[in-house]
């Protein structure tokens, strides 16, 4: 159920970022996350190391992009409780 809602949550973050013009970096960071997400779901990775990366993600739009930082924030919290 929660990694579903994850990889919703990741699409509408990348359709509200799609109107947005966003750095090649931040691109990248969003990449490796929807990497992480897919490593997650097949039970390739660490939890932890995918919160840490969203969290700088979450810290970085907080600045910039608001609107899509809360999206980051329900994945992150998404992702904590997965590890619980």
């Amino acid at each position: 159920m929660s990694k579903e809602r994850i990889k919703e949550l990741l699409g509408q973050l990348r359709e509200e970022l799609r109107t947005t013009d966003i750095d090649e970096d931040v691109e990248q960071m969003l990449g490796e996350l929807d990497d992480d997400i897919d490593n997650i779901i097949d039970d390739n990775v660490e939890l932890g190391e995918v919160i840490e990366r969203a969290k700088e993600i979450e810290a970085n739009f907080a600045t910039n992009y608001p609107t899509a930082e809360r999206f980051v924030r329900e994945v992150i919290d998404l992702l904590v409780r997965m590890g619980i």
